[in-house]
């Protein structure tokens, strides 16, 4: 049986974004100059990443960040701590 795709349309931090029910989004987390690592990811599903993204409190020379693989600019949102 064929999965049916579903486009959909959010924005996103004043950029409108068209994505699918496949494309995969994940949250990254990172310390100082160390590379990020996935700590969510989430498959077609924008509001929960940002849910979670939002939630995560950063300090002490963590970064986090929000990536949408499958899109043309695929780093939605990140933050650094100071």
């Amino acid at each position: 049986m064929e999965q049916q795709l579903i486009l959909k349309f959010d924005t996103i931090n004043g950029r409108t974004l068209a994505y699918s029910s496949a494309t995969v989004f994940q949250v990254q987390i990172g310390r100082n100059s160390s590379a990020y690592k996935t700590r969510y990811s989430f498959t077609g599903n924008l509001a929960q990443a940002v849910a979670y993204y939002r939630a995560i409190n950063i300090g002490n020379g963590y970064k986090k960040r929000l990536v949408g693989y499958g899109l043309n600019k695929p780093i939605l949102a990140r933050q650094f701590s100071a």
